[in-house]
């Protein structure tokens, strides 16, 4: 199974190395000198990595055939993917790696259904799950400990305490209910 674990950013300095965008909690494993990843596009790769190092907290990656900042710019936005043998688990029991939540059914913790994960978004401050709900529709559900409290991955489930408004219009109800109007904009 193939992982996509960094994004290759702008080249840094003259002699070949980028910055790269980590996407995953496993950059010393993924990211190590020697290791060979598949590229995406695939015309760019295989990439064997030469150097890594840390530089005022962004890794620097350069690898092997690209001495120079031009063979640097040409890799920019280049997608860096492992292979993953598909029953290996992260080491941290709480970490899950996308193939693992793909498909799993999203209850709610009184079991009612709330659809299947189709989806995982890896924003800059959370993930997501874009979940597809009975009727085809879909809701976001952020992968957060408040609101996912449990992945029961022999179940093939996730259970979640969505607050009021995320999966349903429930908060929209409680206003026309508490005598206020849903809607903020009057009709002519």
């Amino acid at each position: 199974m193939q992982l996509v674990v960094a994004r290759i950013g702008r080249a840094h300095g003259i002699k070949g190395e980028v910055t790269v965008e980590v996407r995953t909690d496993e950059p010393e494993l993924r990211l190590a000198p020697g290791a060979v990843l598949a590229t995406d596009p695939a015309a760019t790769g295989p990439l064997t990595i030469a150097t890594g190092r840390v530089h005022s907290g962004r890794l620097l990656l350069r690898f092997e055939g690209v001495s120079d900042r031009t063979g640097a710019e040409a890799l920019r936005n280049t997608l860096l993917i492992a292979d993953v043998d598909p029953d290996e688990l992260p080491e941290d029991e709480d970490e899950y790696y996308d193939h693992q939540l793909m498909d799993l059914d999203v209850v709610t913790a009184d079991g009612t259904e709330v659809g299947r994960i189709t989806e995982i978004s890896h924003l800059p401050s959370q993930d997501l799950f874009i979940v597809e709900r009975p009727d085809g529709s879909e809701v976001m559900i952020p992968f957060v400990e408040e609101i996912v409290t449990e992945i029961d991955l022999g179940e093939q489930k996730a259970v979640i305490n969505p607050p009021p408004g995320l999966i349903d219009d429930q908060a929209a109800r409680d206003a026309v209910a508490d005598g206020h109007s849903a809607s903020s904009r009057d009709e002519a």
